[in-house]
């Protein structure tokens, strides 16, 4: 199998070396840059497969870049911050982070956390083009696109992951826990009301803009996708 190649954007010199020399020992090959605007160049020009993201940078922040970066791109990136509020996270996931680790954290959280972004976008590599269908709702989840009709739906990507894992497990009804499990990829410590936003958000997106109650809340459970 062919190392995966991980860009670890961070400017604190310290931590670079550590996290590349962990990363190295478990079989991924690493480059490090400490520079914000130069790592949007990499990130672009070079051939990654997952990015490690420190928000704060010099030159250009960590939200900036991965906002420019899902104007071209889909490579995985796993966000590398201090700050723990909860706004800062549903920011960070809002403009396309697949994950959101807040420092310190343990090195194996992240292995995992890594382990997670990889397989699922090999797994949507390997979809190809199959999509998937319920009511006037198209998902395609090699393009990361989902319209109803003809009109498309501007979701970002962990929206649209969340509505992906609802659509597959249609008439299941779905815990608040096992979501977060699922979509972010791990066992979630924090709040799980990020879960009710997440909702929240698809609802005017799509039952609201379109008229028809496609997620349903079950009282006390979690939420279900009707046909």
């Amino acid at each position: 199998m062919m190392k995966k190649n991980i860009l670890i954007v961070e400017d604190e010199v310290k931590i670079a070396r550590f996290l590349q020399m962990e990363l190295e020992y478990e079989g991924y090959r690493i480059e490090t840059e400490g520079n914000g605007r130069r790592a949007l160049e990499r990130i672009i020009q070079e051939d990654f497969d997952l990015v490690l993201l420190d928000l704060m940078l010099p030159e250009m922040d960590g939200i900036e870049i991965c906002r420019r970066v899902r104007q071209v791109l889909q490579i995985p990136i796993i966000m590398l911050t201090a700050r723990d509020e909860l706004s800062d996270k549903v920011q960070g996931l809002d403009i396309g982070a697949d994950d959101y680790l807040t420092k310190p954290f343990a090195i194996q959280e992240l292995l995992a956390r890594i382990r997670v972004a990889l397989r699922k976008t090999e797994s949507a590599e390997r979809g190809g083009t199959n999509q998937l269908r319920i009511k006037q709702l198209v998902l395609d989840p090699a393009a990361y696109e989902a319209r109803v009709g003809e009109e498309q739906l501007e979701l970002t990507k962990k929206e649209y992951d969340l509505l992906e894992f609802l659509v597959r497990n249609r008439q299941v009804v779905l815990g608040r826990e096992r979501i977060l499990q699922e979509v972010w990829g791990y066992d979630y410590l924090g709040d799980t009301n990020v879960v009710d936003v997440y909702v929240r958000y698809l609802r005017s997106k799509l039952d609201e803009r379109f008229g028809e109650k496609y997620i349903h809340t079950v009282r006390g459970v979690g939420y279900v996708v009707k046909e």
